[in-house]
């Protein structure tokens, strides 16, 4: 079956619930996972067209150093789980500008045979106008991707 998963996070809940799911896999495969999470480039967030911009220099720094904690977080948080049922993970921090492309060239360089993702299972206009980096790596990869479609706080109709 498959011998290495790609799991990719961002540190949300939801992404949490795609990792716990990525390594249960990996554990009744006896595969090993590679956990990535993507972060846009130091320059991407410093020009004058992104939204740290207009702050000064220290709190600009403070912003760009919050958002690699929090992939620092996610990968150990991720790697913690991995490490507790037992399945051999590596985690890799990958700066890029569009994470769906991070995540398909780390899966095709590590040699993946699956890759998990999240998804909100948002529809319609939502889902159009948020775009969705799990439907980009679906349209653009030839590995096979497990979606782990999500849904919190709704209920279906009686």
């Amino acid at each position: 079956m498959y011998q290495h998963i790609l799991i990719g996070t961002d540190g949300s809940e939801l992404a949490a619930q795609a990792v716990f799911h990525g390594i249960g896999l990996a554990k009744a495969c006896g595969a090993k996972v590679t956990i990535v999470t993507v972060t846009e480039p130091l320059n991407s967030l410093g020009d004058k067209d992104h939204m740290f911009a207009g702050l000064p220099d220290p709190m600009r720094q403070q912003a760009i150093d919050f958002l690699f904690e929090g992939a620092k977080n996610a990968l150990e948080q991720a790697g913690n789980v991995a490490n507790g049922a037992g399945v051999k993970s590596s985690q890799l921090s990958v700066e890029h500008s569009h994470p769906s492309e991070a995540i398909i060239e780390t899966a095709e360089n590590s040699g993946c045979d699956l890759i998990v993702m999240a998804s909100h299972g948002r529809r319609g206009a939502s889902r159009l106008l948020l775009g969705s980096e799990t439907t980009k790596v679906l349209t653009h990869t030839n590995i096979p991707v497990l979606v782990c479609r999500l849904h919190s706080g709704r209920r279906k109709a009686a």
